[in-house]
């Protein structure tokens, strides 16, 4: 079957369907959804029962990176920095260090075990060298694994962060496969100015987009998801145009606006997480699509081997070395390692070379699609299995609930008081997006002369409201009242 105009719609919403049916059903088993909604892709695939003919790696490759730019940008508004500052140090280690030893030892087996030269073993080795963000994110979530310390922070913050640097080895390691004449120095400027500069300008996006978004008044509060969907785009696009990291500017970009009071902030929440959904599953679809499953098996030898190095030699190796200044046991180490899970993004980075037109593109495109498979199903089907034997598993009614977790849910207030504003309270004449309240409380209704108003972050309390504020406790509420009338804001 060729996808033509007419049908594109059809296929399509049939094959996602199918796949949040079946995804539903396939936690049941222990199977990661995001391997299914792969698995679907094949099945409809050109060798498979669909026959649907899809052999585009650029299409694949615009479909991956918009795809990453939602499932980064969603990943960065769920790190709530108080959970993540303890473990920044180490998270950012992970996510550099980490990524470059990874990319290092298993391009160097790579070159020993095949006919790769030295720079195509490197630039294999930098494709799969990230944890994947979309694996990662929802396996941890979808399984509800709750983990001691600051396990589950670390893994995420990594999977989040660590895309940026592998994106800038595999360009990097690319030009050098094209250029044979160039040396590895030539590569250092280009990557010092990917990465400074697309740190400063996620955190720069990031000012101004809270700017913007508290400040302009839309009206329609379903338009202010779409205005910061304009944003992401512009930052990633805008940073890339400037010689930065695209995807590090976005991921920063929303861990800044994550942790600052935005007004309808958690229609935002919810919509970004249903879009960082609905974008994992077209990006594995599509991947699944493309690949040509006659073209992989020729290929299983060597990618079972790599993929083994890589799960147990190359992946334990840069954790431990990467955590060497850092206090940690030993058992929480080996359950990082074991968390390195592969999956899309290193086969949206394996397009990079075919669309280059390298002379042994398609078997490193096989190669990492083979490693991608073999890692979410080992890794992703055993991890709370892993966490209970190493002993870093919490018992779920000791599950760490975050502010985040109790912002996008909508769990009953217990607790519902009025207060009065006079004209000397610190509120007054501010908007309720600036107050600083607690992420536990909700200002439901504002009763201003005689009407009632449905207020928003941008509603401006005035002398003589009445708020009508939901608080989980008592002692929430005492917060609130003090934040409201004095400017005192209370944190744990």
């Amino acid at each position: 079957m060729i996808l033509t105009i007419e049908n594109i719609l059809l296929i399509g919403s049939l094959l996602l369907l199918i796949s949040i049916i079946l995804g539903k059903t396939s936690s049941r088993f222990g199977v990661p959804t995001l391997l299914l909604f792969l698995t679907i892709g094949m099945v409809a695939g050109s060798d498979g029962l669909a026959g649907i003919k899809f052999d585009n790696p650029e299409i694949a490759q615009f479909i991956g990176i918009v795809s990453l730019n939602f499932i980064l940008f969603s990943g960065g508004l769920d790190t709530h920095w108080k959970t993540v500052k303890p473990i920044l140090r180490e998270g950012v280690m992970l996510s550099t260090l980490g990524v470059l030893l990874t990319a290092v030892s298993l391009g160097l087996f790579v070159y020993w075990l095949t006919d790769f030269t030295i720079y195509e073993s490197l630039l294999l080795g930098s494709i799969v060298s990230s944890t994947d963000a979309a694996a990662v994110f929802s396996i941890l979530r979808s399984k509800s694994i709750a983990l001691k310390a600051n396990l589950r922070p670390t893994l995420e913050l990594e999977s989040g962060s660590n895309d940026p640097m592998a994106y800038v080895l595999t360009i990097s390691f690319l030009t050098l496969v094209i250029n044979q004449d160039q040396g590895l120095i030539s590569i250092l400027p280009m990557f010092f100015l990917q990465m400074t500069l697309g740190a400063a300008a996620g955190f720069g996006f990031g000012v101004v987009s809270k700017h913007i978004i508290n400040k302009i008044k839309l009206g329609f509060e379903g338009l202010y998801p779409v205005l910061v969907i304009a944003l992401m785009f512009i930052t990633f696009s805008a940073t890339d145009s400037f010689g930065g990291n695209g995807f590090l500017a976005i991921y920063i970009c929303a861990v800044y606006l994550g942790n600052q009071d935005l007004i309808n902030k958690k229609t935002i929440l919810k919509m970004y997480d249903g879009l960082a959904w609905l974008m994992q599953i077209i990006l594995f679809l599509t991947l699944g699509l493309l690949v040509f499953p006659s073209q992989v098996f020729p290929f299983m030898g060597v990618g079972l081997l790599i993929s083994l190095f890589l799960i147990f030699i190359a992946r334990p190796l840069a954790v431990f070395v990467s955590l060497i200044p850092f206090k940690m046991n030993l058992k929480r180490k080996f359950f990082i390692s074991w968390v390195g899970l592969r999956g899309a993004v290193p086969i949206v980075f394996a397009t990079y070379p075919l669309i280059a037109g390298i002379d042994k593109a398609d078997m490193m495109f096989n190669i990492v699609f083979f490693i991608s498979v073999t890692s979410v199903l080992l890794q992703g089907t055993s991890l709370s299995i892993i966490a209970k034997w190493l002993k870093v598993d919490l018992p779920e009614e000791d599950k760490i609930v975050t502010e985040h977790d109790l912002f996008i849910t909508n769990s009953p207030k217990r607790v519902m008081q009025e207060v009065q504003i006079s004209e000397h309270c610190a509120a007054s004449g501010n908007k309720i997006v600036n107050l600083g309240l607690p992420k536990s409380a909700v200002i439901s209704l504002i009763k201003r002369n005689n009407q009632f108003i449905t207020p928003d972050g941008s509603t401006e309390i005035q002398p003589n409201d009445t708020l009508v504020v939901l608080t989980d406790t008592e002692g929430d509420f005492n917060k609130v009242s003090k934040c409201i009338k004095q400017g005192i804001i209370e944190t744990n």
